[in-house]
């Protein structure tokens, strides 16, 4: 069977997974997709690798669009995503209000569970936060950084530390088995990130990347992104 081949961020492959079937059944195609940190998706496209459509963060697409790699005309912005904290499945929710709760839990934590600090949207912004907070060296062996959040939410809900917690983006808190949310980062110190879906310059499926685009962004698909974790908005 003939693939469509996707770069996306870690955000968006709950969704892509849910609309997998469909396009099947529409085009013929399966989705060759490959998810992770953005920063390396993006990376991977500028080095060549075969690539029908993206799905990143709205400024790194249209920088890609700038370079001539992603067709300004297909860009549909797929919805907004939170980073979030989550917790595993059976422990308590954390109760966070306020930038004094935020630094409370994340001291109290023995281990702490994100995405890559440098090239991930939600690890550069948990970099930030816990720079803000002035705790960036107290909780410095606490991290254990992955590639990107889905990798981190698993190792989270395998973990037998005795108080873990996680912060990634909502969507791939949902994804994953075994960890839940335990509610976004307080005022001043939240992220909510807009996805958008592109095709390539090269891409040699454009038809059926167009048709994936479709069924990603319409409105019928609505359940679907709300599900995922995507909120409406700009």
């Amino acid at each position: 069977m003939n693939s469509l081949n996707l770069l996306s961020g870690g955000a968006a492959q709950g969704l892509v997974a849910s609309v997998a079937a469909k396009f099947r059944e529409q085009t013929g195609f399966e989705i060759a997709g490959e998810f992770g940190a953005v920063g390396v998706m993006a990376d991977k496209l500028r080095a060549g690798a075969p690539t029908d459509l993206v799905i990143l963060t709205r400024a790194l697409v249209a920088k890609l669009a700038g370079e001539n790699l992603v067709i300004s005309a297909s860009l549909r912005d797929v919805g907004l995503v939170e980073t979030a904290l989550a917790v595993r499945t059976g422990d308590a929710k954390l109760s966070v209000s306020n930038a004094d709760d935020l630094r409370n839990v994340l001291l109290a934590a023995d281990a702490i569970y994100v995405p890559d600090t440098r090239t991930s949207t939600a690890g550069l912004h948990v970099a930030r936060v816990l720079d803000r907070l002035g705790i960036a060296d107290a909780v410095a062996s606490r991290l254990n950084i992955y590639p990107n959040g889905a990798t981190a939410m698993r190792q989270l809900a395998a973990s037998e530390a005795a108080r873990p917690l996680g912060c990634t983006q909502s969507t791939e808190i949902i994804a994953t088995k075994g960890v839940k949310l335990s509610g976004e980062l307080p005022r001043g110190y939240e992220l909510a990130t807009t996805y958008t879906a592109g095709m390539t310059v090269q891409s040699v499926h454009a038809k059926d990347a167009r048709a994936l685009i479709d069924l990603l962004t319409a409105a019928e698909a609505e359940p679907l992104r709300a599900q995922a974790g995507f909120l409406a908005g700009t």
